[in-house]
């Protein structure tokens, strides 16, 4: 029994990988670990069966995300049933672990065809086929059946400052770069392990001088789209400093920590606020920012009480304009929105709703559903900016507004971006969740957004992390004595904001994710009509004598890959 474990043990270390991911994103956030963490097991999808693959990917993927999402359960100290917590948190790791086990398929049976195959498929399968299949299903999960887009591999460089390729292609750049250079330590390791192994590293008879080129190649790409990213921040700089005119937005923030839904707060409101509004008072912002459901407790963010509370917010700070979340409800209808209250109001409702969160699946035709969802059944709104004024008669700063989630879609933040938006305001309400790494880990999805529209992002939280974010990627949180973002304590801050009127899209505000899943959709069909060839050619070969006889004419090669012992 003891030798049978002992003989098991090292399979433990298939489980690095995993932990290594993790330990990339906070609460660890050792970014670059990203960079190395998933050699181990891209090695091992080129020497095993697609199943075998499949499991070990898996379950390195469970391992990540059991751990990443472990702040889920800390929505049942805040009322939430925890049975069906523990639940969706197990369901929802599970599912994205999926992508995972996806990924390890695909990529085993692309390196199974390359095995008997000249080099140069081998050099296409690192360099194209594992990033753009790793990036192909990132997009997928960010998008199908409304998206989890949360902890991309390309999250962790983009807040380690290496997040420039995202101007260009998005935070799905980013990946496939890390999957590029993942890989390459992969072909360092099979390169060292030759000589014990001979035959085993899948490129037998290729020029020892050759094999360099799988260092070399994924080295100048890398660096050749860094450099191209450079160029792009350059050119953007010149162009604001040479034609655009820039304004200098003085924006104040407010983080006050109010409870969740499940809970009402035990203090009066007023006076909390007008403690941290007084901190403010002798910057007098052109725009103060308030958290997602600042004015639940005045009521709808249309209501008579919502207008006092802004105006009151505005003598106590001096600031020209107001914006804050809250509940609004509109013909029959129920909207998560936001207010921009300057001169009157302007209103945005969310569009990109939290299922299970704001609204139940089917619950617009079974009406019973509304009961189980927390915050009321939600209805989406239409995608708009809102105006800001800072002088009369001047034009208005067209500001995008994302509430929440809605801030990992990168999507609509594009969109926004090409609908004249000249900045981003992120609210949101983290205090579900409050006291867990999920503020931080919400954080530095706005950190992304900025880089790919270009555009500078004022972010509120609640209970979360609270901040401006440049379109480089630089960022300035609200901050303890230690430099550690504040995340469980009230506090203000005013920093300016260098706003661009009428900012050039980047790259992939233009053209979006189209490029990177138009070559993933290819290289599946590529994969598909290869099987389907090899599967076809096998059947023509295969005796009718019966299945017994059948086994015998598959060829060696595949006997092999297809092992599972």
């Amino acid at each position: 029994m003891i030798r049978r474990i002992l003989r098991r043990l090292p399979l433990l270390l298939w489980f690095v990988p995993g932990f290594l991911l993790w330990a990339s994103f906070p609460p660890m956030g050792e970014r670059m670990d990203v960079f190395f963490a998933l050699a181990p097991i891209l090695w091992f999808a080129r020497h095993n069966s697609p199943g075998r693959s499949f499991r070990c990917w898996f379950m390195n993927g469970l391992f990540f995300w059991v751990a990443t999402l472990s702040w889920m359960p800390a929505i049942v100290k805040n009322g939430g049933p925890w049975p069906l917590v523990v639940l969706g948190w197990g369901a929802l790791a599970a599912y994205c672990a999926l992508y995972f086990g996806v990924f390890g398929w695909l990529s085993a049976n692309v390196w199974r065809f390359t095995r008997t195959r000249s080099y140069a498929w081998r050099l296409g399968a690192l360099l194209l086929a594992e990033p753009i299949l790793w990036a192909g299903l990132e997009i997928v999960r960010s998008r199908f059946g409304g998206g989890f887009a949360w902890n991309q591999l390309g999250v962790a460089p983009v807040n380690g400052g290496l997040g420039g390729p995202a101007a260009l292609g998005g935070v799905y750049l980013v990946s496939a770069l890390v999957v590029l250079v993942n890989g390459t330590f992969a072909s360092i390791a099979e390169r060292m392990l030759a000589q014990f192994f001979p035959g085993e590293d899948g490129a037998a008879g290729v020029p020892k001088w050759a094999r360099s080129v799988e260092t070399l190649v994924p080295l100048l790409l890398v660096l050749g789209v860094y450099r191209a990213s450079s160029a792009e921040f350059s050119a953007r700089r010149r162009a604001a400093e040479e034609g655009r005119e820039v304004d200098a937005l003085a924006a104040g923030l407010v983080q006050r920590n109010f409870p969740c839904v499940f809970k009402a707060a035990e203090e009066d409101p007023v006076d909390v606020y007008r403690s941290l509004f007084s901190v403010l008072a002798h910057a007098k912002p052109d725009i103060l920012v308030l958290p997602e459901s600042a004015l639940c407790e005045f009521g709808s963010v249309d209501s008579r009480n919502a207008y006092a509370f802004a105006e009151f917010a505005q003598r106590e700070t001096g600031a020209r304009a107001v914006i804050a979340g809250g509940l609004r409800r509109e013909g029959g209808k129920e909207y998560n929105s936001s207010g921009l209250y300057q001169n009157g109001a302007q209103f945005y409702d969310k569009v990109h709703l939290v299922p299970f969160g704001e609204f139940i699946p089917g619950d617009k035709w079974i009406t019973a559903l509304q009961k189980l969802a927390p915050v009321g059944s939600c209805t989406p709104g239409e995608l708009k900016t809102l105006d800001l004024v800072l002088r009369e008669g001047g034009e208005p700063v067209k500001l995008g507004v994302a509430i929440c989630f809605e801030d990992t879609d990168s999507a609509q933040m594009r969109e926004l971006a090409r609908m004249g938006a000249e900045a981003l305001v992120f609210i949101t309400n983290d205090s579900w969740f409050s006291a867990s790494i999920e503020a931080e880990q919400h954080a530095w999805q706005a950190v992304a957004r900025a880089i790919e529209t270009g555009l500078p992002v004022m972010r509120a939280g609640n209970s979360g992390v609270t901040g401006v974010v440049r379109p480089d990627g630089g960022f300035r949180w609200l901050s303890d004595a230690s430099g550690l973002p504040v995340v469980d304590s009230r506090g203000t801050m005013c920093e300016g904001v260098a706003v661009v009127r009428r900012p050039s899209a980047t790259p992939y505000a233009r053209v979006g994710d189209a490029p990177i899943f138009t070559l993933f959709l290819l290289l599946i069909t590529a994969m598909g009509m290869i099987q389907y060839t090899f599967n076809r050619r096998n059947r023509s070969l295969m005796p009718v004598t019966g299945a017994a006889d059948a086994e015998t004419n598959v060829e060696p090669e595949e006997k092999y890959t297809t092992e599972e012992s």
